[in-house]
């Protein structure tokens, strides 16, 4: 199955690329959290995908995610549960992003990698 089509924007699945948009008149900044649901990738896998990322000018960082400490007095499920990392992008053409996401290891392994766009607010 092609990346596009097996990408979750918000919680809902879509079939289509063309059904995923994100408008915007300049560069847009994206999250992209990297779900725990695969085997771990090897370290070529990871290699190639950094060196796409970093060449492709999109990538502006990530992190592992490791631990978690709630403050609030309503529980949560810990988001370290399932989310093992996540990675910055920005793109003024998401499907460029798209291209690069189906590059990544955990997408390669069948596991799951959340993309949530961040507007600016003022």
């Amino acid at each position: 199955m092609p990346f596009a089509s097996r990408l979750k924007v918000a919680g809902k699945s879509s079939d289509k690329i063309g059904q995923i948009k994100f408008t915007q008149a300049k560069a847009m900044e994206y999250i992209l959290f990297i779900h725990n649901n695969t085997d771990l990738p090897a370290t070529a896998q990871w290699d190639a995908f950094f060196a796409a990322a970093n060449q492709s000018g999109l990538f502006l960082g990530g992190s592992e995610i490791a631990g978690a400490a709630q403050i609030g007095s309503k529980g949560v499920r810990a988001t370290t549960d399932s989310v093992a990392g996540f990675m910055r992008f920005e793109a003024e053409d998401v499907s460029e992003l798209h291209q690069l996401l189906a590059l990544h290891p955990v997408y390669l392994q069948g596991g799951t990698l959340e993309l949530c766009a961040m507007p600016q607010s003022s």
